[in-house]
Order: C-alpha cells, then structure tokens, then sequence
C-alpha cells in the first residue's frame, strides 16, 4: 500500500499525505532525504561531523560485539567449575575471545570502512597520521570519538548482560609490567601495519582488507588475551576500567605499548616506502589488466616476436585475411553480373542479354584473382 496514492476503487486519501494534496502528489524526488540546512555546513565540516559521528557507532558496535562475546567467555565455567577470569588459560575460553574481536572488527571495519575509515583505534588513528593518510585534525577527533565509542560499548555490555562486568584487562600469567608493554607494543605494531599495508597502500586487494585486519587481530589476541588481556587498543581497556570505576595501577601500559607498537610500524614503513619497496617485486597488481591491441603490437618493423618475448609479452596475432574471391574474365570492375562463357552458353543454348554496351574485361587479366 502506498499511503501517498489514494485507495483504487474508494478515492480515500489520508491527510498530510501526497495523495490529499493534488499539487504535491506528483512531485519528483531528487534525492534521499537530507539533513535540513546541512547545505549550509562547509565540506569539511560535514565530513569532520560524519567521521566522527561514524567512528562513534562504528567503536561502539565493534567493542559491543567484542566485550559481549568476552563477557559470554568469562562466565562460562570449565569443567573444573572455574571460569578463564579464575585461571585464564582455558584453551576453548580464549579461542573464543580471540574470534569474537577478530569476526567483530572485519565485519564493522567493512561496513564503516566507506564512512569513516572503519579504524575503531586510537593507536591505530595515530599511526594513520603519522604516514600522512589522515590529517592530524580529522585524528584528533576520531581519536576521541573512538575513546567515547568505548566507553558506551562498556556500558551497554554492562547494563544489557547479567551478572558482573569481567571484561577489563589485566596482566594474568606472571607478566611483569615491562614485559606487558612490550607484549601490547608488538602486538599492535604487527596490527597497525597490516592496516597500512592492505588498506592505507591502495592496490587490488584493499577491498577485502577487513579480512586481512580481522585476521591479524585474531592471531594477536591468541597471543596476548593470557597475558595481558589482548587490549591492542585504549579504547578496549579504558572503557571498561570506566564502567567498573576500577583502575589498575599499571593501567598505563594500555596506552604506552599500543602507542609505541603504532610508532614503530609507522616507521617501518616509512623504512620501506623509503627504499621503495615496490620495485623488490614489480607488478604484483599487473594480472587483472589485459593489454590492448596497441599496447602490443610493434610500433615498427624493427620489432620481433624476440622483443616481445623478452618483455614477457605475447604479441597478438594477425588479424585474419578474408578468403581470395575468383573472378571470371567477363567480370566487370564495375561488380556487374558474371556471364556465363560462351562453351556454357551452347551447351545449354542460352543467351545472355546485352545492355548495348561492351563490357569491359578486368584489368587484372585472365585468370587473374583479387582480394574482396
């Protein structure tokens, strides 16, 4: 039913519809709905607002789905009746934290990768703005756009989820402080630059980036959720250290270690872009193009197939010729119709008809063919 066409067969139209007012119903659309006076907002601004406004729902829809799935984990109890908060080291407990970060970042990073870039990360937005794909302004306000986006995501595990809130991290297994630093450090270095190099360099493959992020933040909590908790992101520790109004002392690590993993990748990646890189194994994106006829076909007669050869590149083959065409020698250049020889003509006792004119015999001589 469509409420803007009146009902067929009543004439019934509801109000402050299209259908009762005749001069409105055939008006054209020309576009989705739009936020009133967002015209009037500069383009920077507006895609400042939409970034941050992304980024926001993007870290608390990751987040959510994350310490949701930890929260299911740290509750469950092992067959000894002790939970992976108790012991921490239950295999099957820790896998299935490690899938729901890693699932949960693919699928909210592809989704909110067109809208804001999908970083969900503040180590991650720094690192971005370190290797000049992020303006430090645009930075600076996703960076607390994220850090917000954690805070909420918390907050509704805690308010939605029964029982107490067990998601904070924390150092488990004996590590020493200065060994959590460096765990969270290079976790996160080996996170930010699969960022940089599947999503921030553009190639072929930066449409199934997520995968690959995804991925490599499911094998980084494999390793760090024991030790450290896997934070690999402030905004994954601070935002449930607010929502249980508890602060570990070495809370601090949760912002050092991912900030110094994010320095680190960045320059090594500078490193590398600075030897340049892709020139150690060339055209890695050269075999979705298919090459024209001009890029492959000698532009002289001083080229040989050995040329193209020693490009690596087959040359096309020749066009194929058009079947030769026998003409009789009464055929005309003219494409009049072919008589039939006089020995046919009395066999068969038939005669031409003769327009008055002679023809002309072709220039190409008896016997003689030509190309049509």
């Amino acid at each position: 039913m469509n409420v803007n066409e009146p009902l067929p067969g009543v004439g019934i139209a509801l109000p402050f519809t299209k259908a009762a007012d005749p001069e409105k119903r055939h008006e054209v659309v020309n576009g989705p709905a739009r936020v009133p006076f967002a015209h009037l907002l500069p383009d920077t601004l507006r895609g400042h607002l939409v970034g941050v406004v992304g980024e926001f729902v993007g870290t608390t829809l990751f987040l959510w789905m994350a310490l949701g799935g930890t929260q299911v984990a740290n509750n469950i109890p092992s067959s000894a009746g002790l939970t992976v908060a108790q012991t921490g080291s239950n295999p099957q407990q820790l896998q299935y934290i490690a899938l729901c970060f890693g699932f949960s970042l693919a699928v909210n990073a592809w989704v909110f990768f067109r809208i804001s870039g999908g970083l969900f990360n503040p180590a991650v937005t720094v690192g971005m703005c370190l290797i000049g794909a992020l303006p430090w302004v645009r930075g600076a306000l996703l960076f607390f756009a994220q850090i917000l986006g954690g805070m909420a995501a918390a907050g509704l595990v805690s308010c939605m989820l029964p029982g107490p809130l067990t998601v904070a991290t924390s150092l488990g297994g004996g590590t020493s402080v200065a060994q959590g630093v460096f765990i969270e450090m290079i976790l996160t270095a080996q996170l930010v630059f699969t960022i940089f190099m599947l999503a921030a360099e553009k190639h072929k493959g930066t449409f199934i980036a997520p995968v690959g992020i995804g991925l490599s933040l499911f094998i980084a909590e494999l390793v760090g959720v024991y030790f450290t908790g896997g934070s690999l992101n402030p905004a994954r520790s601070f935002g449930p250290a607010v929502a249980i109004r508890s602060f570990e002392g070495y809370h601090w690590i949760y912002w050092v270690g991912p900030l110094l993993g994010s320095l680190l990748s960045a320059g090594f990646y500078k490193f590398i872009k600075a030897l340049e890189y892709e020139t150690a194994n060339p055209d890695q994106d050269a075999a979705d193009q298919h090459p024209t006829a001009e890029h492959l076909r000698p532009t002289s007669s001083s080229h040989s197939y050995g040329d193209f050869a020693d490009r690596g590149v087959v040359p096309l083959p020749p066009p194929p010729q058009a079947p030769a065409k026998t003409v009789n020698r009464n055929s005309t250049l003219s494409g009049e119709k072919t008589h039939r020889s006089s020995s046919s003509l009395d066999r068969t006792g038939s005669h031409g008809i003769s327009t008055g004119t002679a023809p002309q015999r072709s220039a190409i001589g008896r016997g003689g063919s030509y190309m049509a």
